[in-house]
C-alpha cells in the first residue's frame, strides 16, 4: 500500500507559480514609487494611473508579502491595520451633516459621512481582489491574522474587515456544490487528503475506498477559488445507522449496492481554510447533500452524522478530579474499582485510572466496567453542559444549530488514539430529518433547547 504524500509540494508550486505572476505584474509599476511597505499601501490608495496601474500596485504588494518572514508579515498587518477612517475626513463630513438644513442635503451628508467613516485598509484590501489568485490570497491573509490577534490587539478591527468583506464574498449563494470522486483531478484529490481534519486518509487506497461507489463526497467551491474546496463532507450509503467509524473505513468491508441502502451517514465535515473561519458554510452544505441524495437514491429513509466528541475528554478529566458524589451505582462504583489497576479510594479516581490505561478500548473487562457511566456521562455532557444557551461541545453545538437531533450515544465509536484521547472512544449519531430540522433549528437557536431520541434521554433519568 502507498503512503500518501502530504500537499505541501503542491501547494509549494502553487505559490510559486501565483508569485510569479505576480513578480511579472509589479514590473510594470514605476520605479519613482516608494518601495516601503507603507510607501506602497499609500500607492495603492493613491490610484495614480488607469487600472492596470491600480492591478500591478496590488501584485506588487501581494509579492512583497508573501516575500516576508513571520515577524516582517505581522509589521505589515499592523502596518495595514493603522489605515483607518481619515479623521480630517471624518470631521469635515460631520460639520456638513450638522449645518445641513433641509432632508436633501441631510441625505447627501450622510452618504459622505458614512464613506468617510469607512477605514482606508478596506479599499486596499479590496484591491487585492483584482490580482489573479487575490481572493485566496485574501483568505490566507486572514488565517495569520487569525494567529497573530490573540497576541496584538491591534489587529482586531482588520480582522472584523476582513470576516466582512469575506463573508459577502462567500455568500452561499455564490458557491457552487460539487461531487469529488476517483476521477477527479490528482491535484484536487491531494488537496482533499491535505485538508481532512476529522479522519486522517492514510493511503490512495483508503481514498479510494471513500470515493467508491457506495460512498460520495460533495464539497463547496467559489468561483474566483474554483480548484479550492472550501468544505467538504463524506458520506457512506449503509443499512442502518452506523455507530463505529472503524467499520465505515474498513478497506476491505464488502461494497453495499447503494440502491439497497437505507441510510446516508455523514462521518467527515473538514472545513478547508482557517481564514473562513466564523463564515458558516456546514449548514446549507448538509441540507443541499441531503436534498442531492433523496433526488439520487429513492430507497434512502435515513440521514445521520458519525461524529466526534472533540470536547469530552477534557470535560470528563475534570468532572473525575472534582468528584461525581451519588452518581455511581454501588456496583458500578465496586466494577470500576475491580477492573482499574491498582487500588484507589474513589470510583472516580478507578475510571481515571482506566482512561489513562493505553489502549483500555481493546480490553473487554475494562469496557464492560465503564460502559454505563460513560455513556450517561456523555449524555449530561451534551445535553446539559452549556456556554449561555449553547452546547459546550463545538461539534454538538454545529448539528443542533443546523436542526439536528442527538440519535445515539456510542462507546468505542472511534478506536483510534485521537479518538480515545479527545473523546474517550464515543462518537455521536445525529439524526437530519427533513420534516422537523426547521423546528428544532428554531428550539436551539432561539430557546437553547435540544432534541434528543428517547433513549439518549434516559440516559439521563437512569
Amino acid at each position: 500500500m502507498s503512503e500518501i504524500a502530504a500537499p505541501t509540494g503542491l501547494l509549494d508550486r502553487a505559490i510559486r507559480r501565483i508569485t510569479s505572476v505576480w513578480r511579472e505584474m509589479a514590473s510594470g509599476v514605476g520605479r519613482e514609487d516608494d518601495d516601503s511597505i507603507e510607501g506602497q499601501m499609500r500607492a495603492c490608495l493613491a490610484g495614480r494611473g488607469g487600472e492596470v496601474s491600480a492591478r500591478n500596485r496590488a501584485a506588487k504588494l501581494a509579492e512583497t508579502y508573501l516575500r516576508l518572514d513571520t515577524e516582517g508579515r505581522h509589521q505589515f498587518l499592523r502596518t495595514l491595520a493603522s489605515f483607518d477612517a481619515d479623521q480630517d475626513a471624518v470631521e469635515t463630513a460631520l460639520a456638513e451633516l450638522q449645518a445641513a438644513n433641509d432632508a436633501t442635503q441631510r441625505a447627501h451628508a450622510q452618504m459622505r459621512l458614512r464613506r468617510a467613516l469607512e477605514p482606508r485598509r478596506i479599499r486596499l484590501l479590496t484591491q487585492f481582489t483584482t490580482i489573479p489568485d487575490g481572493i485566496k490570497f485574501l483568505v490566507d491573509l486572514r488565517a495569520t491574522v487569525l494567529d497573530m490577534m490573540a497576541n496584538d490587539p491591534e489587529l482586531v478591527a482588520l480582522d472584523a474587515d476582513l470576516r466582512g468583506l469575506l463573508a459577502n464574498w462567500f455568500d452561499v449563494g455564490f458557491l457552487e456544490l460539487r461531487r469529488i470522486d476517483w476521477s477527479s483531478p490528482a491535484t484536487l484529490l491531494e488537496k482533499l487528503v491535505g485538508y481532512e481534519a476529522v479522519h486522517e486518509i492514510r493511503s490512495w487506497r483508503d481514498l479510494k475506498n471513500r470515493l467508491d461507489s457506495d460512498r460520495r463526497c460533495y464539497a463547496f467551491f467559489h468561483p474566483r477559488m474554483p480548484d479550492e474546496p472550501l468544505i467538504f463532507v463524506e458520506v457512506a450509503l449503509v443499512e442502518g445507522i452506523v455507530g463505529n467509524v472503524q467499520r465505515l473505513l474498513d478497506e476491505k468491508a464488502p461494497l453495499q449496492d447503494p440502491h439497497t441502502a437505507d441510510t446516508a451517514i455523514f462521518y467527515s465535515i473538514s472545513n478547508c481554510h482557517r481564514g473562513l473561519s466564523g463564515i458558516s458554510f456546514g449548514n446549507f452544505l448538509i441540507k443541499r447533500v441531503v436534498g442531492l441524495l433523496s433526488d439520487e437514491f429513492r430507497n434512502l429513509k435515513t440521514f445521520a452524522t458519525l461524529s466526534p466528541v472533540p470536547g469530552f475528554r477534557r470535560w470528563l478529566d475534570a468532572r473525575m478530579a472534582e468528584g461525581l458524589p451519588g452518581f455511581f451505582s454501588e456496583d458500578e462504583a465496586a466494577a470500576i474499582r475491580a477492573a482499574a489497576p491498582g487500588e484507589h479510594p474513589t470510583p472516580e479516581a478507578a475510571l481515571a485510572a482506566i482512561l489513562a490505561e493505553r489502549g483500555w478500548y481493546r480490553n473487554a473487562n475494562l469496557v464492560r466496567a465503564v460502559e454505563a457511566p460513560m455513556l450517561r456521562l456523555c449524555a449530561r455532557y451534551l445535553l446539559q453542559e452549556s456556554r449561555g444557551k449553547r452546547a459546550l461541545d463545538p461539534v454538538a453545538h454545529f448539528h443542533l444549530t443546523n436542526g439536528a437531533r442527538l440519535e445515539r450515544i456510542n462507546i468505542l465509536g472511534d478506536r483510534s488514539e485521537k479518538g480515545a484521547r479527545e473523546s474517550a472512544t464515543v462518537m455521536v449519531n445525529y439524526l437530519y430529518d427533513p420534516a422537523k430540522i426547521e423546528e428544532y433549528h428554531e428550539a436551539y437557536v432561539g430557546e437553547g433547547r435540544r432534541h434528543a431520541s428517547s433513549a439518549v434521554r434516559r440516559l439521563l433519568r437512569s
